[in-house]
């Protein structure tokens, strides 16, 4: 099969193996893939990984031995595939089993080949009506919903999420269902007016401009995807407020966590969340994920995909693996 191969550098190939489902998982032909900035990481040597990347997805099932009622679905998927039995996951916190694999992260090849495996317990169905360009953001809009799954937001509090990005465009989306006194802080003013059309307060400041002065929020969210945006998040937060980090980075971050816990701050990592929630606010319109996609390339020009997306600023870039036929030329 055709496919992407991180191994020092990007690669595509047009005779990579093609998966044999294991027991328990599924064949998977990939219909449309979105990059996000991890796998911009992993380019950088985060998580050392090495095979093929990419992790959000929408497919089609071909196979799936002993679960055939799936074959022919169309489908998204955790992207933690656990081993089940452990500790960990008889607790009902599969996403950090020791043995897991993740989808194009760690362990387990991902989603820019025409072909990947997945358990078939961590398939979700989409709605027929969904749109592969719409259920392509389920895993990212899941990561977003992780938030609500980890704080009690309640609709009096003040919210800052800061950064504008893919990731925290979503963020704010889902936040913003809760009512509360939500602000988002960006440095692209033409982002933060896909908000703004939804009614969500924005502020607009320049690179290296200072947040000094601003309310402190009872919540604040980092998804800058900079090192430096925990700095900047911290100073936004109250004094026994809570502080959500959201993004991944191969750098290391350094923190002074010392005022941290003077004023007893409350630090929540958040990572991947509820795909089932995700698929019910899309089919609902409940969120609009159509304003993020700024380019979709077809799969054989996937390098140039990448290297969109690598841009400074980039929003969502996708590949499709079914591009429609070019029109016949008129003779």
């Amino acid at each position: 099969m055709r496919a992407l191969v991180l191994d020092e550098e990007l690669q595509f190939v047009e005779d990579y193996p093609t998966p044999t489902p294991p027991p328990g998982e599924a064949l998977i032909r990939v219909r449309m893939a979105g990059l996000c900035n991890t796998d911009l990481e992993l380019m950088r040597g985060y998580m050392r990984f090495r095979g093929v990347p990419g992790h959000e997805f929408v497919g089609v099932v071909e196979r799936a031995p002993g679960a055939e009622v799936w074959e022919g679905r169309r489908v998204v998927g955790d992207i933690n595939a656990a081993c089940g039995v452990c500790a960990t996951c008889r607790a009902g916190q599969h996403t950090h089993c020791p043995q897991r694999t993740t989808l194009g992260i760690s362990g387990r090849d991902g989603a820019f080949a025409e072909y990947l495996t997945l358990p078939v317990a961590n398939l979700y169905a989409v709605p027929e009506d969904l749109p592969d360009e719409v259920a392509v953001f389920t895993e990212p809009l899941a990561a977003a919903c992780e938030i609500l799954e980890q704080v009690h937001v309640h609709p009096t509090d003040r919210v800052i999420v800061l950064g504008d990005g893919k990731l925290g465009l979503l963020c704010a989306q889902v936040l913003a269902l809760t009512g509360c006194d939500l602000t988002v802080i960006g440095r692209h003013a033409e982002k933060l007016d896909i908000l703004a059309r939804r009614g969500i307060a924005t502020l607009c400041v320049a690179r290296n401009a200072t947040v000094a002065g601003l309310p402190r929020a009872d919540v604040v969210v980092e998804a800058t995807g900079h090192p430096d945006g925990y700095a900047t998040a911290r100073a936004l937060v109250r004094p026994r407020g809570t502080l959500v980090l959201k993004s991944t980075y191969h750098d290391t971050l350094e923190a002074n966590l010392t005022m941290a816990v003077v004023d007893e701050i409350t630090l929540v990592g958040s990572r991947c969340g509820p795909l089932a929630a995700a698929l019910r606010l899309q089919a609902r319109g409940a969120v609009d994920v159509t304003p993020l996609v700024e380019a979709c390339y077809p799969f054989d020009a996937i390098l140039t995909a990448f290297a969109h997306a690598g841009r400074r600023g980039a929003l969502k870039v996708l590949v499709d693996f079914n591009p429609p036929l070019l029109p016949a030329a008129e003779s």
